[in-house]
């Protein structure tokens, strides 16, 4: 009878060292999803510092829309701003007074 109980008690020692193991294999691969999975810290730090930069670019943008929305207005027909018109003329077509000199 002893050698009957020593292959059970092997046989229980065995299975718990089955269900260990799975048990710290299951814990290392879900500890690993969750620090560098699709849905991980590593990819959450990421994504924020993507939206941070682009919250920049966004901001620039919009800036820059206002300065053309702006000009356009003052180049309208409605509001025409004859300094800035003088302006385009020069830069654009290159012209200038009769009473200037040109510096290269």
């Amino acid at each position: 009878m002893s050698s009957a109980q020593s292959r059970s008690g092997a046989r229980q020692g065995l299975g718990g060292l089955i269900c260990l193991a799975l048990a710290c294999t299951l814990g290392v691969y879900f500890t690993f999803a969750a620090v560098q999975g699709d849905y991980g810290m590593f990819r959450r730090v990421a994504i924020d510092a993507e939206a941070s930069t682009l919250a920049i670019e966004r901001d620039r943008l919009a800036t820059e829309l206002a300065q053309m929305q702006n000009l356009t207005q003052r180049l309208s027909d409605d509001y025409l701003d004859l300094d800035l018109l003088d302006q385009q003329t020069r830069d654009v077509l290159g012209y200038m007074r009769s009473d200037e000199i040109a510096i290269r």
